[in-house]
């Protein structure tokens, strides 16, 4: 079969009414169909029905091109296909696919707009569709935001079907029977005799005719997959040790790179002597990198021990050098009044007395995922190879083109599974800095392994942020609350320096999470204020929610307690969303909200609507002699779809206790420039004897789809803060709360 002859038409029209809101754009260019990637490089007797189904003699592959972090997007995404597909998925092999404007994002314009998630108005839909056009156009393909399930719920589906209806359409051609009279069961087409014809046998006749693009979707009534408890795709790998990883990544003449950046993040090297490590043994190549110094070396360990040898003389810091002056930037930036965005100003806050305040402060904190930054990249004069864990696979292409030389066409990015993430592959440094590498040794495949230290010293921390606020009460209710937070931008440190995108606007990230809020506050303004550039930042799992749900729901507790109100019926009270309103009733109702407690016991409550997903924590503590125990957490998450139950509970337990053990414990604090943390041994999580029981229940109230792997963060660390208040009657202000109280 030739390569004209592996599918009649080389697009697939990815884009829908129903993916966009039910809101219909006539726009030209959004209606253009998009290049399906997996032609370029079909062999012979391949099929490429969508963009995400390719079918061969040897099986079937699913593409899930939302990167898989360890949070199980290769899964999900692969039910959604397989659900339409009418495979099983023991019966598929999934792959990230390339990077292509096929697989942009379709749902990042849900927090791009300047209305609340909870605004589905024709006004609101309008404009998501258009952000989202924007997105299309530029092609971005990213994981993050807690999208996977929202981008691909109706889109993966419809690849599915299409791809099963073409191959209906195929066996139709084949045995001259109609495609009415056929059906399909478990990756085969069945005739009405009931003989199979398995999906594989059908590939070649499929790829030679128009792909079936009108289809309709299965009532959920009709689901095998969706819904139901799932065993994922890399549970046998991972469960035997057989996963393989970016670290684990092995090629034939293979050579290991390390290197040392500044440790004061940014600045200059002014100069270094590799004479000692020029002779070592193993090492190749000491190589200047930006920020840097590397060295090549015939096994990863002796490159840590080359590189360390190395004396270099680093430039100062291109922020303050203690972290005492990185809080007075910020108070300074409060006191300034210059504000970056108010995007919420309800009432009249300035004609109020308000007579309660509150200062808070969220720490720098690392992303830390198990697996250090590693890349593999091999550069020759007309192609460039790239093996990596990454987030963001065309700007990295579009980076490596810019560094190494080569047309972007030419620059192939492989993506690999991730242990962990939590926003750090949003960043693409270590690929960039391999580039440099590789380029000194053209044709050989170098890998870049970061030590521990060097990893979690130069990564792109959670921003430091300070807030404000002020509010008042009466007759035993909430009447007003005015939030004023300031943080560095990071959007303009990850996108504008990094990734040489300008920010035209305010950045949304500082005020996430406090403006959108569903609370009908008689007097409620929120106001961002964006400090000077301080540590390089960046996205953390559930963004600026992280801090500002904290900030938001401490202070609005503060404000209950001093009301002298219930904080689940003062919140109820309130609420003026009904799926958020239901989601915070749920989580009382799990819990026995209003039941008597034992000896020595508290509780906190704490809402959070973050990524569109309305998430409630109740948490249940004793304070004992030797300090406080977390005793139990109750978590109901409103999805408006749960599409895998067992993995759903996961992660909401995951996000709990990531939430957890950074407010207890973690922080990252400069001196003389430098981060004075650097391994897991003084950047702790919660350990696995401080972990509570945690109980989960999944909403399906309302009809739109969203989110889970961030918003059960927000929450955990207010709620915590409530219970430790009940407790001993000192309210947390500043994470990590192991500073002021003992955890056991």
């Amino acid at each position: 079969m030739g390569r004209a002859g592996t599918i009649a038409r080389r697009s697939f029209l990815v884009g829908s009414t129903a993916i966009l809101g039910g809101v219909a754009f006539g726009f030209y260019k959004y209606n253009q169909p998009l290049e399906n990637p997996l032609l370029d490089t079909l062999a012979e007797g391949e099929a490429a029905l969508t963009p995400y189904v390719l079918i061969d003699a040897e099986g079937i592959t699913l593409i899930t091109p939302r990167a898989d972090m360890g949070q199980g997007a290769y899964s999900v995404q692969a039910a959604l296909i397989a659900e339409e597909l009418d495979v099983d998925l023991n019966q598929i092999k999934v792959d990230p696919g390339p990077p292509s404007k096929a697989y942009y994002n379709t749902a990042l314009a849900n927090d791009a707009v300047p209305f609340p998630s909870t605004n589905q108005s024709a006004a609101a839909n309008t404009m998501r569709g258009t952000v989202d056009l924007v997105m299309k156009l530029m092609g971005v393909q990213l994981t993050g935001g807690s999208t996977t399930v929202p981008d691909g719920y109706e889109k993966l589906r419809v690849a599915g079907a299409v791809a099963r209806e073409t191959l209906k359409a195929a066996a139709a051609e084949q045995t001259g029977l109609a495609t009415t009279q056929l059906k399909t069961e478990r990756g085969a087409v069945v005739l009405p005799n009931g003989k199979r014809i398995p999906y594989q046998a059908l590939a070649a006749k499929a790829a030679e005719i128009k792909p079936v693009t009108d289809v309709v979707l299965r009532p959920s009534t009709q689901w095998r997959l969706v819904g139901k408890p799932m065993q994922r795709v890399d549970m046998a790998a991972k469960t035997t040790g057989t996963q393989s990883y970016g670290i684990d990544m092995r090629m034939e003449g293979m050579v290991h790179a390390a290197i040392r950046l500044n440790p004061r993040k940014g600045g200059e090297v002014i100069s270094f002597d590799a004479s000692e490590t020029e002779g070592m043994r193993g090492v190749q190549k000491v190589i200047p990198v930006t920020g840097g110094v590397g060295v090549i070396a015939d096994n990863t360990w002796r490159a840590f021990q080359a590189v360390d040898a190395i004396d270099v003389e680093w430039g100062d810091a291109p922020y303050p050098a203690e972290q005492d002056q990185h809080w007075q930037v910020l108070a300074d930036t409060l006191d300034s009044g210059d504000q970056d965005a108010r995007p919420r100003d309800d009432g009249d806050v300035d004609s109020i007395p308000m007579t309660i305040k509150a200062e808070y402060r969220a720490p720098y904190v690392a992303h830390a995922p198990l697996e250090p930054l590693n890349a593999t990249v091999r550069v020759t004069s007309t192609r460039v190879d790239v093996w990596t864990g990454n987030q963001i696979p065309r700007m990295t292409q579009a980076n490596v083109a810019k560094i190494t030389g080569v047309p972007v066409d030419n620059v192939h990015v492989h993506i690999l599974m991730m242990g962990g993430s939590f926003g750090h592959r949003l960043e693409d440094d270590v690929v960039k800095r391999c580039a440099e590498l590789a380029m000194a040794l053209p044709g050989t495949p170098v890998k870049l392994t970061f030590k521990r230290e060097e990893d979690t010293a130069q990564d792109f921390t959670r921003p430091i942020a300070l807030m404000r606020g002020r509010g008042s009460v009466e007759a035993g209710h909430v009447t007003s609350m005015d939030i004023r937070v300031a943080s560095p931008s990071i959007l303009d440190s990850q996108m504008g320096e990094r990734q040489g995108m300008g920010l035209p606007g305010p950045d949304a990230t500082i005020t996430q999470a406090l403006w959108d809020q569903p609370y009908a506050i008689p007097h409620y303004r929120v106001t961002g204020y964006r400090s000077p550039k301080l540590g390089p930042v960046s996205s953390w799992r559930s963004v600026g929610a992280s801090q500002n749900g904290f900030f938001h729901e401490n202070f609005l507790n503060a404000l209950i307690h001093e009301a002298g109100a219930d904080p689940v019926e003062e919140r109820l009270r309130l609420m003026t969303d009904e799926p958020s309103r239901k989601t915070l009733e749920a989580v009382a109702e799990m819990s026995g909200w209003g039941g008597a407690l034992g000896a020595n016991k508290a509780r906190g409550v704490a809402f959070c609507l973050s990524f569109g997903t309305p998430c409630a924590q109740i948490i249940e503590i004793t304070n004992g002699e030797d300090g406080i125990k977390l005793d139990k957490v109750w978590v109901a998450a409103e999805v408006g779809r749960v599409i895998d139950p067992v993995n759903f509970e996961n992660l909401v337990q995951g996000g709990v206790i990531w939430g957890l053990g950074h407010a207890i414990n973690s922080q990252i604090t400069y001196s003389d420039g430098m981060a004075e943390q650097d391994n897991y041994y003084d950047f702790e999580g919660l350990r696995i004897y401080q972990t509570p029981e945690i109980m989960v229940r999944g909403l399906e109230n309302r009809d739109h789809v969203t989110g889970v792997g961030e918003p059960p963060v927000p929450p955990a660390a207010p709620a915590l803060a409530e219970a430790i208040f009940q407790a001993t009657g000192t309210r947390p202000t500043e994470m990590p709360f192991a500073n002021s109280f003992t955890f056991v």
